[in-house]
């Protein structure tokens, strides 16, 4: 019997079963800390589950060499082909399921969900619930140093299944209605109330704010695809949820509202990656607050 294929949230029976089965899986531990880059390590290395792959966002998921990064902005992405070549060394191959997860209310692991789909790679999916589920059911659990790398292998690129936006299209696109914006970091900082992060507060302009935080339920888990659908279209308010663009601080965050829109049937929608980090530093662009 074919295993299923997950494209979108895996609960941690489905991730059980998998693995009972035999199926070619690889998890991803993508948990981190944003103040404190460097207490990734310790975290994977305290518990992660058993057979997890750290994904480190400033290592593995951004470049810090403008000459190698796709866009701007704080985590910059970096070229596909240099990330299919990290993938291939840890043992990632294209026939594989990928589950991706973290331990910080799925903030950071969305970000390698969106980027294997970048590159071409349709069987990715978000442990629902991330380590604490995990935790709570009683899953096998390890710590301690990495162990020695999974065998290389070869993973392939392949065309774009996500639409990655850049900044010359959010602002060719302003005001336009063929575009709606979403921002998903916290109200404050999208009425520029705060900004502890960038140096400029406040947000690109006629943007709608969807703090990524409300798509989960009290136990981490995502909502109900219904409630998130009514949810959406409640902030839509009437508009073509195809034309929408999601983003953040730096283009991490804002991937929950990518997937929460996907999970509440509204289609697969594009991701501004450069993000609020690119936009207010690019110099003549637009920035509103309030």
């Amino acid at each position: 019997m074919t295993a299923p294929v997950y494209t979108t949230l895996i609960s941690v029976a489905q991730l059980q079963a998998l693995h009972a089965s035999g199926a070619p899986v690889l998890v991803f531990d993508c948990s981190f800390d944003l103040m404190n880059p460097a207490a990734a390590d310790a975290l994977f290395a305290q518990t992660r589950i058993a057979g997890a792959v750290q994904a480190h966002l400033d290592r593995n998921l951004s470049t810090h060499d403008s000459a190698l990064a796709v866009n701007a902005g704080r985590h910059p992405l970096p070229q596909r082909e240099a990330v299919a070549a990290w993938l291939g060394q840890i043992g990632l191959n294209n026939n594989m399921q990928a589950v991706v997860y973290d331990r910080n209310g799925a903030n950071y692991c969305g970000r390698l969900w969106w980027m294997l789909k970048w590159l071409g790679h349709e069987a990715v999916a978000v442990l629902d619930g991330g380590l604490q589920a995990w935790q709570a059911a009683g899953g096998a659990l390890d710590s301690g140093p990495a162990p020695a790398a999974a065998t290389p292998t070869t993973f392939e690129v392949r065309p774009a299944l996500v639409t990655l936006s850049t900044t010359a299209d959010i602002a060719a696109q302003l005001g336009s209605p063929g575009q709606t914006l979403i921002d998903a970091r916290g109200a404050p900082r999208y009425r520029g109330e705060v900004e502890p992060l960038d140096p400029v507060a406040g947000h690109i302009p006629d943007a709608l704010n969807r703090p990524f935080t409300q798509n989960f339920q009290t136990d981490g888990r995502f909502k109900p695809a219904a409630e998130l659908r009514a949810e959406f279209e409640a902030l839509l308010a009437g508009r073509d949820p195809a034309s929408v663009t999601h983003h953040c601080g730096s283009g991490v965050s804002a991937v929950p509202n990518v997937l929460a829109m996907e999970v509440a049937g509204l289609g697969r929608t594009a991701l501004y990656a450069g993000s609020w980090s690119e936009w207010c530093n690019t110099p003549g662009l637009p920035c509103a607050q309030g």
